[in-house]
């Protein structure tokens, strides 16, 4: 008999000055945990993880590092759940929050009520992890374009800085989105070849945020010096950030972040959580 696929949920240990957390009850098992849920078909971890956590409390949430997944029985099936430290975006308020048949109460409280308070020892351990990470960062978002036509396809006459997305690389671009939003990115700084504009247009366009388009960041003028100082000016910003560029580019987005190189496949996404210029944690994400 072939083995049963785990049940994927995500989640988030929120929290706001003073080290509150954020704890939810559920009635039906009379137990105090961390706001969490099952993905919807499709849907990526770290959007159900926010997607959850405004829909069992109503505060919006951008994420910050990883956590270290929690793996469990639940009955038959096994869980996994996906955890990160999150930070409210915009009014923490819960009190007028509409209770229901699936969460009764939703509370902040101080970090050591909160400990004393969860209902099983896997979210005991989750939380202290947390603690060690609950100071705010930012994250700046390296994005490989999307699949784009192929060069031999495109031809050589025509200049390769506009060879643009197939449909494929299309259906990237918009999936990206959400995922995007998830770490509350206002700032976009793309290679100006096709592709890679292509690939953050749809956010730029549901957002209203700024394109900022850099010959720098493209294939043919890209250098560790422009690379570089498009790197320092956002991680040395204060807002979160996305960057677009190409795979021969990578490396050196990687090297003025201080990161080992890391592989991305087209519409593949590596994200770097920062706090006053220094690396504070680094997650890798296949195309959504």
């Amino acid at each position: 008999m072939p083995q049963r696929r785990d049940v994927v949920a995500a989640g988030a240990v929120v929290f706001r000055p003073g080290r509150e957390v954020l704890l939810v009850h559920r009635p039906r098992y009379d137990d105090w945990s961390f706001p969490k849920g099952k993905l919807d078909p499709g849907e990526h971890c770290a959007v159900a993880a926010v997607r959850e956590v405004a829909e069992e409390t109503g505060v919006h949430v951008r994420l910050g590092p990883p956590l270290s997944h929690q793996r469990y029985a639940t009955g038959s099936r096994w869980k996994t759940v996906h955890y990160w430290v999150g930070w409210p975006v915009g009014d923490d308020d819960v009190e007028s929050y509409l209770v229901n048949d699936e969460i009764d109460e939703v509370v902040w409280l101080p970090y050591d009520e909160a400990m004393a308070r969860l209902s099983y020892a896997h979210d005991r351990a989750t939380l202290e992890e947390a603690k060690r990470l609950r100071k705010k960062t930012r994250a700046l978002v390296v994005l490989r374009h999307g699949k784009a036509r192929s060069r031999k396809s495109w031809g050589r006459k025509r200049p390769d800085t506009e060879r643009p997305l197939i449909s494929l690389g299309h259906d990237q671009a918009q999936r990206l989105v959400a995922l995007l939003a998830v770490w509350d990115a206002t700032r976009v700084v793309s290679s100006s070849a096709t592709r890679c504009v292509q690939t953050v247009q749809p956010y730029v366009d549901s957002t209203g945020w700024e394109l900022e388009e850099s010959d720098g960041l493209t294939e043919e003028q890209a250098t560790p010096k422009s690379v570089g100082k498009v790197v320092a000016r956002l991680v040395d910003g204060s807002a979160g950030a996305v960057l677009c560029t190409h795979r021969p580019v990578l490396p050196m987005v990687l090297d003025a972040v201080g990161l080992p190189v890391t592989g991305l496949e087209p519409g593949g996404v590596l994200v770097v959580h920062h706090r006053k210029g220094v690396v504070v944690a680094a997650e890798v994400h296949a195309r959504p």
